[in-house]
């Protein structure tokens, strides 16, 4: 019996009927029932050695079709499912998308978890199991608005245990339980685990007018919410609260599964690597010192105990983003680990008179990243561009004391969800043309080259574009209500919403466009303008973003005169299921941050996996690209990162010489308050967005934007040239594959974890 047909025997033991049938809720629960069955029989072996990844996110998408292609049953099952009249996709669609990450850090943690399982590493992820996660925007009026996010309901995948821990925190103490989440490698028999842990004391009901609740009542709200409003001191409490929560479970199960596989707690960091996936964990080094010497270790034994075990991964050189906590908070948060805290801190004073590296600070903050760097033995950035940045200047003071603990590790995603799931039709015609070995190994895509001039080949790849676009069409037409012509240029841009990622720029541009339509310079072709993703509840400037977005899209989508030729795309509720539509259909992929502050990206790799052209500054991952593709088949713009760090040390850099010095600039900067836009939207936003861009600026919008606007227009110019075009989109492909997550971690382990 082949496999398909195995595993329609199998759905049908379990349905107690044809699968033809079956409603699509009764398969759905089947094929669950099937893969935790194939699961099961799974018994891992007691790890000599073992990696546990901790971070505050992991952004895991659904998983029906993850699982089923990890098992090496997608195509089966979707091919029988297809002869039976049914449909996966629709099946999926039943499933919830689980909100346990924002963006890029917690979609890339999900794609290690994936990889480590794949290459056969002993390694489970620790986070928390948010009752409402992000949350779900919501538009009204032109604006983002948060609302709860029951994703649990009709979750099936988690697993509730046994494993209960008290954790202690100043003045009381709440009891935590933990949950977990298969992680499946491909094509073995590795089953690892994402650990998420809750509060048994969480309410709910506690939650009123759309995301508020009391930040106070700690053992009520602690697991609620991912990233909390921080714009009071009870938020930054609260963070604090999460974030010890977190690690304290962490260390509790990391040292009972030490303790359970009869190794000495002397010789933990020899069978324990503990990866600190930004700063958000970094407590887990006091704690697990803490923790040590509760059980019986000297302090300076413990330290170098957790020196040995602990790696940290940078994200970002973003200041607000390099978490800094005011010692009194934690005192009041983890007053146990204050005289820990102050142990650490005064071994740096003593051995280095660079105040500069102290972990607490003359203003009596403690900087969680220099915890990481001086008592972890790895510090590594995401992108090559990213770790000479962190060398040679954000951490240069750093590397100097520590040359050997610095490293890169360039990210990556997991190829087979981001084409074989997102794009059949993609993976089934590459696999007609260079076999299916590249489902195993990314760099087999390498494989599509001969093809770049074949003009059968190019002409097919359009048309699965196409089809694509149709799909998407159809998808945001159901999602919004939205239709949008599947025959215009598809310019996308998907993200969380952050001045440095510049959709502020994407969208001065658009009002370009528009007033050059209205002034009777019309596009050769219609150009759809794809937005996406969530603003922190406390951004307000990002916030203002959305919402002038919004009426630009209003503004458009009403104009006969304007809509013909432009159209604006606003996806609300933006997340993994969406992206999964919305960037096989993607023409032009938008990476236009402002060159050193992207620390890599991994939107930009998906993009490119699945035949869109970045147009992108010289930033993070976008350089790597540009080595990889060759500048003919990538478009660049701006300043370069150099320049952009001496005008930031400098305080080289003034916006509002840039809007009185170009027509063009100010044209589109001061559409923002123009009537049409008052009309559409809340005067006081338009207007600060507007003064913010004159006045301050921080991530320099205006220093790039006539450069944009040309090479912009160049790539839409360019885009007519059909055969020319699906060129430059197989060369992407084809270079794809050493954005896969399986090398990033390959690296990891040889270097780092060395497992």
């Amino acid at each position: 019996m082949d496999i398909k047909a195995q595993v329609k025997t199998a759905l049908e033991t379990i349905l107690k009927c044809p699968v033809s049938q079956a409603t699509n809720e009764q398969i759905y629960h089947a094929l669950l029932t099937h893969i935790r069955n194939q699961i099961a029989g799974r018994k891992q072996e007691v790890a000599n050695r073992k990696v546990y990844y901790i971070s505050s996110e992991f952004l895991i998408g659904k998983l029906l079709s993850n699982n089923l292609i990890n098992l090496s049953l997608y195509d089966h099952t979707r091919d029988m499912l297809a002869e039976n009249g049914k449909n996966l996709t629709e099946i999926e669609n039943l499933e919830p998308e689980p909100s346990l990450g924002n963006g890029g850090l917690g979609r890339l943690a999900a794609c290690f978890l994936d990889s480590i399982a794949t290459l056969d590493i002993p390694g489970d992820g620790i986070s928390l199991k948010y009752q409402y996660g992000l949350f779900r925007q919501k538009f009204k009026a032109n604006s983002q608005f948060e609302e709860p996010n029951p994703w649990l309901e009709g979750f099936d995948w988690l697993r509730k245990t046994d494993t209960t821990y008290t954790v202690e925190f100043g003045g009381f103490s709440v009891n935590s339980r933990l949950y977990e989440i298969d992680v499946i490698g491909y094509h073995n028999n590795r089953v690892n685990k994402l650990c998420l842990f809750d509060v048994e004391t969480l309410d709910p009901s506690i939650v009123k007018d759309g995301i508020n609740f009391d930040k106070n009542e700690i053992a009520k709200n602690l697991t609620l919410f991912l990233y909390p409003d921080d714009s009071d001191e009870a938020g930054h409490l609260l963070r604090i609260y999460q974030q010890y929560f977190m690690v304290a479970n962490g260390v509790n199960y990391i040292l009972d599964e030490i303790k359970n596989n009869g190794i000495a707690l002397s010789e933990l960091h020899k069978h324990a690597i503990i990866q600190i996936n930004d700063t958000h964990p970094t407590l887990v080094i006091p704690e697990l010192i803490r923790q040590l010497v509760a059980r019986g270790m000297k302090l300076d034994d413990a330290i170098e105990i957790v020196k040995n075990t602990t790696a940290y991964t940078n994200h970002t050189i973003l200041a607000e983003a390099l978490e800094k906590w005011p010692l009194h908070y934690l005192e009041k948060v983890v007053p146990h680990l204050i005289d820990i805290i102050k142990y650490l801190d005064k071994q740096v004073r003593d051995k280095y008179n660079d105040l500069s590296v102290a972990v607490i600070d003359d203003s009596g903050r403690v900087h969680m990243a220099h915890i990481a760097i001086h008592y972890g033995f790895s510090v590594n950035g995401v992108a090559a561009l990213h770790t000479e940045i962190l060398k040679n200047s954000e951490l240069n003071h750093f590397y100097k004391i520590y040359p050997e603990k610095f490293n890169n590790k360039t990210n990556g995603i997991t190829f087979r969800r981001w084409l074989q799931e997102t794009n059949p039709e993609l993976t089934d015609y590459i696999s007609e043309l260079i076999t299916r070995k590249f489902k195993d190994d990314a760099t087999e895509l390498e494989k599509l080259l001969p093809f770049k001039d074949d003009a059968k080949v190019l002409d097919t790849l359009a048309t699965i574009k196409h089809t694509k676009k149709k799909q998407f069409a159809e998808f945001i037409k159901g999602w919004q209500g939205i239709e949008v012509n599947p025959d215009s240029i598809f310019d996308v841009q998907i993200k969380r919403i952050h001045e440095y990622k510049r959709q502020q720029m994407n969208m001065l541009y658009i009002i370009h466009k528009y007033l050059e339509v209205k002034a009777g310079k019309l596009p050769t072709r219609p150009i759809t303008f794809v937005f996406g993703g969530k603003a922190a509840p406390a951004y307000i400037i990002a916030k203002h973003v959305i919402h002038t977005i919004l009426c630009l899209q209003e503004i458009i989508n009403n104009d006969p005169e304007a809509n013909k030729y432009l159209q604006v795309v606003y996806v609300e509720n933006y997340n993994v299921s969406v992206a999964e539509r919305l960037i096989p259909a993607a023409d032009i992929s938008e990476q236009i941050s402002l060159a050193s502050k992207e620390a890599s990206g991994t939107g930009n790799m998906k993009f490119m996996l699945n035949g869109a052209v970045t147009l992108g500054t010289m930033d993070g991952a976008n350089v790597e690209i540009a080595e990889l593709v060759g500048k003919d088949n990538i478009y660049t713009f701006g300043k370069d990162s150099d320049t952009i760090i001496e005008l930031y040390r400098t305080s080289g850099y003034h916006s509002r010489s840039y809007y009185e010095n170009s027509q063009i600039i100010k044209a589109a900067v001061d559409f923002i308050i123009s009537p049409a836009m008052l009309k559409a939207g809340n005067e006081e936003k338009l207007n600060r967005l507007h003064a913010e861009l004159l006045n301050k600026d921080w991530f320099m919008t205006l220093i790039d934007l006539e450069e944009y606007i040309q090479v912009k227009d160049q790539v839409l110019s360019d885009y007519e040239n059909q055969s020319a075009w699906q060129r430059k989109c197989l060369i992407n492909i084809a270079k794809a594959g050493f954005f896969s997550s399986d090398r990033t971690i390959g690296e990891y382990n040889r270097d780092i974890w060395k497992i």
